[in-house]
């Protein structure tokens, strides 16, 4: 199960994305954390050192190895140079797996232990000055893109993102790429606007989103939310003397997380199972070509010198029993 973590800065998007992770971890479901912001703060909010969390490989870096390895054996694409973020998979290309080894988890990932086992984290890298002028942050969240156009993933395993915040989610399709996306919203306007934002591009693509709603500080807090967002609201979260330890470093089991918060990590967990029943392969595989020819349209073909068009393999569906080649 593919989720998304989304909402403006400051919104605590974060912390809960963090909190269902662990949520998951102790129910021993197998779990792919990424951190897809621009501020990397995933690593930290799981309970990594300052070291350890700049330590992490940035998946950007390695985009050359995550492209070759992707392309595989599949016909359409003969060098890794002319794939971009949106580049679908197609017959003979390699898909990647939450429960398995490869190339680019050994690159990419790190495990990150927990109270109750453990997680893969993934980080898209900070945008630092070298990149001023010369890229923007967007280039770097495509490879996370790319590797989720490429992932096949089972109803008992999950790929957790915490996306950068604000409307610059929408910078490219990787919003459609989620079963379930998770607006962190406060009860102010700045935290509806964003949550508008939202729905309108998630009604136009058929995106499955559920408010959670953070910062309550009382009836009043919830009617606001309740009245803006309406069915859509799933779940409030509240205070956490938990949390507020973990920020300050003083580590506490997971099991003492407040039990009102847990109850909500709970409910979070439900609706995104319950999404699995509305998978429709077809048309994730259809919104992914569909902004791949929009993409290579508008930028991708003059930057690669290539008709990226030709990448698309109309015969070819994402399922999550589709083989997968194995390296050479």
């Amino acid at each position: 199960m593919k989720i998304a973590f989304v909402g403006k800065g400051g919104s605590g998007k974060t912390t809960l994305s963090s909190l269902f992770i662990r949520h998951l971890a102790a129910s021993r479901i197998p779990v792919i954390a990424v951190d897809a912001d621009i501020n990397q703060h995933l690593g930290a909010a799981l309970g990594l050192d300052e070291e350890a969390a700049a330590a992490l490989p940035a998946m950007g870096a390695h985009l050359p190895l995550i492209k070759d390895y992707l392309r595989g054996s599949n016909p359409r694409l003969p060098s890794a140079e002319t794939m971009i973020k949106t580049t679908p998979p197609g017959e003979g290309s390699r898909l990647l797996r939450v429960c398995e080894d490869n190339p680019v988890y050994d690159a990419c990932a790190r495990t990150v232990p927990l109270d109750d086992g453990s997680v893969r984290l993934m980080a898209t890298g900070p945008f630092t000055e070298s990149d001023l002028g010369v890229a923007c942050y967007h280039s770097k969240v495509g490879a996370v893109e790319l590797c989720l156009n490429h992932l096949v993933d089972g109803r008992t395993e999950y790929v957790v993102v915490d996306m950068t915040a604000g409307s610059d989610s929408f910078a490219s399709g990787m919003f459609t790429r989620f079963d379930m996306t998770f607006l962190v919203a406060e009860p102010t306007r700045k935290g509806i606007g964003v949550y508008r934002q939202y729905k309108e591009y998630a009604r136009d693509f058929g995106v499955p989103l559920k408010v959670v709603g953070n910062k309550i500080q009382g009836p009043d807090d919830l009617a606001y939310l309740r009245s803006e967002v309406g069915d859509d609201l799933l779940v409030t979260v509240g205070h956490s003397d938990w949390v507020r330890g973990m920020e300050k470093g003083r580590t506490a089991p997971f099991a003492q997380l407040e039990e009102t918060n847990r109850r909500a990590l709970a409910a979070l967990h439900g609706a995104a199972d319950a999404s699995y029943e509305r998978r429709d392969w077809e048309r994730y595989t259809r919104q992914m070509v569909h902004f791949h020819l929009k993409n290579a349209e508008s930028w991708g073909n003059a930057k690669t010198g290539a008709d990226l068009a030709a990448q698309v393999d109309p015969a070819f569906v994402l399922l999550e029993e589709v083989a997968t080649p194995q390296p050479a």
